[in-house]
C-alpha cells in the first residue's frame, strides 16, 4: 500500500527535531496565552457593568482552576477596595495587553523556528530528486519527457512548498488554539458548547468535500504544467529545424492548445480554492447567528451571566478564526498532495540497474571481453533488440561494429557499462558477470566518446577533468595535446578557463569532439567505446579527430562503432550486425573477399 503523501513530508521533520521541538513549545504557550485572554474578559466586563462580588477571604493556594482563579479575584477585590475600580481596570487591561504581547510573542517564534525547517525540507526533497534522477536507469527516460521530470523537480516542488510547508504552521498550531477555547466553552457551558460542536462539524463536512475535488484537479493542472515545460524545452532544442521547416505556426498552435487547456484546469481550481474563505466565514457567522439565539435564551432564562456569554462569544471567535485558516491549510494541502504524488512517481520509481549485495570491486582489466548468449529487449510488446550475441573481444583488440541503423550495434555497446541489464544470457569481464561488478568500479575501467559531443556549461578545463579529482594543470594540457585540442583551447579568450556554453555552443563541432577525447585520454581507461565519434564532422575535422583518436586507442581495448567504414579497415576484428544478430565477423580484407553483408556497404558507400 502507497505511502500517504502528506505524511511522508512530515517524514522528513525528522531531520530538523530541535528546530520542531521549539516550534511545537512557541506554538503551546501561543494556544496557551490565546486560551488565557479569554477569560480576562470576564473581570473587565464585571468591574465596567458593576456586577462584581467583592471576595473578601484569600482561598488556599492548588495547582486548580478554580484555586487560581480564587486568587486573582482576591487581589482584584483587594485592588478595588484599596484603590478604586479605575485602578482595578488599568490592571485588567495590562494583564490583557501582556497576555497578548506573549501569544504574539511566541506565534512569531514558532515562525521563526519552523522558517529554516520549511526550506531544508524542500532542499532535501529536491537533492532526494536529483540524486535519484541521476540513479535511475536510461530505460526509465525513455518513457518520461524530460520537460515533465524538469517540471517535477522545479514547480511540483515549490507547489509543495506554497501548499503544504506554508500551512505546515497553521497545522500544529491551529488545533492547540481550537482545544484551548473549547476547553474554557465547555468550562463555562457544555450544552452550549455540544450545540455549537454539531454546527462545527456540518460546517467541516461541507469543506472537506471540495477539498477533494480540489486535489484531484490539482494533479492534473501539475501534469498540464509539466506537459508546456515539455514543449518548450523541445523548441528551445529545436529552435533551427523549427526556423528552418517554416513550422512557427505548428509550434504555436500545439504550445497554445496546451496554454489555454492550462488555463481553463487553473481558473476552475483557484474557484474552488477560493471558495474555501468565504465560504468558511459564512458558515462560521451562521454558526454564530445560531449560537447568539441560542445563548440568549440561556442568558434570559437565568442560566448563564450576560457577561460570561460575551466571554464565550469571543472564545467562540478564537475558534472560527483558527478553524477558518485550518480550512485554508487543509485545501492548500489537497492542492500540494497532487503535487507531491508526481514527485513521488520519480522517488519511488524502481532502480532496476544497482549493486548485487557483496559485489567484490574491480581495478583492473587484465583478459577479455564476452558476450556469452545475449538476448535484449527494451519492451516486451516490441521485442528482441539483440539476439543469440556471442562475441569475444581480448585485451588490446580494436572490434568494430558496423551495420544499418537499427541493427543493434549501440545497444550491444551500452551492455557493457551496464546501462541496460540484458534480458538473457550475460557479458563478462575477466571471466566474471559484469553484474557481479560495482557499477562505479566497472564504470571506471571505461571512457566513453559518443557522436554527440556531451560537453556541460562550465570552463574547457572543467569540462575535461569532468568526473575526476586530484588532477593537475599539466596532465590537462598534456591530453589536450593528444586530442589535437592544445592549439584552439590557447586560441580561446581565456585559454582552459574559457566558459564554452550550454552544451559547447561556443565551440565547432570539431572542437566540442577533440574536447571529449581529451577528457576520455586524461582519464586514461582500459577499455573503450566510440559511438560514431567522427559521423557529424566535416572532413578536415574528421581528420584531426580521427588522429586524436588513434592516438587513443593505442594499447587499449576498444569498441567502435561507425556508420563511415573507412575509418575502420585496420580494426583487428569487423562485426557486422543486422537485426539484432551478428551475420559475418573478420578483418576488412577477408570480409571483402565473403562479398556478403559487409561488402554490400562498402559497396553502397563507395557509390
Amino acid at each position: 500500500m502507497k505511502k500517504n503523501s502528506f505524511w511522508r513530508i512530515l517524514g522528513y521533520l525528522r531531520n530538523y527535531r530541535f528546530a520542531v521541538g521549539m516550534n511545537i513549545f512557541s506554538n503551546i504557550l501561543t494556544a496557551l496565552f490565546t486560551a488565557l485572554s479569554i477569560p480576562l474578559l470576564i473581570p473587565f466586563l464585571e468591574i465596567l457593568f458593576d456586577r462584581r462580588k467583592p471576595v473578601l477571604e484569600k482561598p488556599e493556594w492548588q495547582w486548580e482552576v478554580e484555586s487560581i482563579s480564587g486568587q486573582f479575584n482576591y487581589f482584584l477585590s483587594q485592588l478595588i477596595v484599596e484603590q478604586g475600580k479605575e485602578a482595578a481596570l488599568v490592571f485588567v487591561c495590562v494583564a490583557i495587553l501582556g497576555v497578548f504581547f506573549l501569544k504574539n510573542l511566541f506565534r512569531y517564534l514558532s515562525l521563526f523556528f519552523m522558517a529554516p525547517v520549511r526550506n531544508g525540507i524542500i532542499r532535501d526533497l529536491r537533492q532526494q530528486l536529483f540524486d535519484k534522477v541521476l540513479i535511475l536507469p536510461l530505460s526509465y527516460f525513455s518513457e518520461e519527457r524530460k520537460g515533465d521530470l524538469m517540471s517535477r523537480i522545479t514547480a511540483d516542488v515549490q507547489e509543495v512548498e506554497w501548499s503544504i510547508l506554508n500551512v505546515l504552521e497553521s497545522v500544529f498550531r491551529e488545533p492547540l488554539i481550537i482545544i484551548g477555547s473549547l476547553a474554557f466553552m465547555l468550562y463555562i457551558s457544555p450544552s452550549l458548547t455540544a450545540f455549537v460542536f454539531i454546527l462545527m462539524i456540518f460546517t467541516g463536512v461541507v469543506i472537506g468535500g471540495i477539498g477533494r475535488r480540489l486535489k484531484r484537479s490539482s494533479r492534473l493542472v501539475q501534469e498540464k504544467l509539466g506537459a508546456i515545460v515539455s514543449i518548450v524545452e523541445e523548441a528551445l532544442g529545436g529552435l533551427r529545424i523549427i526556423k528552418g521547416f517554416n513550422a512557427e505556426g505548428y509550434q504555436q498552435e500545439k504550445f497554445g492548445r496546451e496554454n489555454n487547456h492550462y488555463r481553463r484546469i487553473l481558473t476552475h481550481l483557484l474557484w474552488r480554492r477560493d471558495l474555501s474563505s468565504p465560504l468558511s466565514e459564512f458558515l462560521g457567522i451562521g454558526t454564530v447567528a445560531v449560537l447568539l439565539w441560542y445563548g440568549s435564551r440561556q442568558v434570559f432564562t437565568g442560566l448563564l451571566q450576560a457577561e460570561t456569554f460575551l466571554t464565550f462569544i469571543f472564545a467562540f471567535y478564537n475558534v472560527i478564526d483558527p478553524a477558518k485558516s485550518l480550512a485554508k491549510s487543509v485545501y492548500n494541502i489537497q492542492k500540494g498532495v497532487g503535487a507531491m504524488e508526481r514527485i513521488e512517481r520519480i522517488l519511488d520509481a524502481p532502480i532496476g540497474i544497482q549493486d548485487k549485495a557483496g559485489a567484490r570491486p574491480i581495478d583492473s582489466f587484465r583478459d577479455k571481453i564476452e558476450y556469452r548468449g545475449v538476448h535484449f529487449t527494451y519492451r516486451r510488446e516490441e521485442g528482441p533488440v539483440l539476439r543469440d550475441i556471442n562475441l569475444e573481444i581480448r585485451r588490446g583488440m580494436a572490434v568494430a561494429l558496423v551495420g544499418a541503423s537499427g541493427a543493434g550495434k549501440s545497444t550491444l555497446a551500452d551492455l557493457l557499462p551496464r546501462f541496460y541489464d540484458v534480458t538473457e544470457g550475460a557479458v563478462y569481464l575477466d571471466g566474471a558477470d559484469i553484474r557481479d561488478y560495482p557499477l562505479h568500479s566497472l564504470r571506471s575501467l571505461m571512457g566513453i566518446v559518443s557522436q554527440e559531443a556531451i560537453l556541460f556549461n562550465d570552463t574547457i578545463y572543467n569540462n575535461i577533468v569532468f568526473g575526476m579529482e586530484g588532477v593537475g594543470m599539466e596532465e590537462v594540457v598534456q591530453a589536450a595535446r593528444v586530442a589535437n585540442a592544445h592549439d584552439f583551447i590557447m586560441a580561446a579568450e581565456n585559454g582552459y578557463h574559457t566558459n564554452i556554453g550550454d552544451r559547447g555552443s561556443k565551440l565547432s563541432g570539431g572542437q566540442r569532439q577533440r574536447l571529449t577525447i581529451a577528457r576520455a585520454i586524461l582519464k586514461n581507461p582500459p577499455i573503450l567505446i566510440l559511438d560514431e565519434a567522427t559521423s557529424a564532422l566535416d572532413s578536415e575535422s574528421e581528420k584531426l579527430v580521427q588522429e586524436a583518436l588513434l592516438k587513443l586507442m593505442k594499447n587499449r581495448t576498444s569498441i567502435v562503432i561507425a556508420h563511415r567504414l573507412s575509418t575502420i579497415q585496420h580494426a583487428d576484428e569487423i562485426v557486422v550486425m543486422k537485426e539484432g544478430r551478428i551475420v559475418e565477423r573478420g578483418t576488412h580484407h577477408s570480409l571483402l573477399r565473403q562479398r556478403g553483408e559487409y561488402s554490400k556497404l562498402v559497396g553502397l558507400q563507395a557509390f
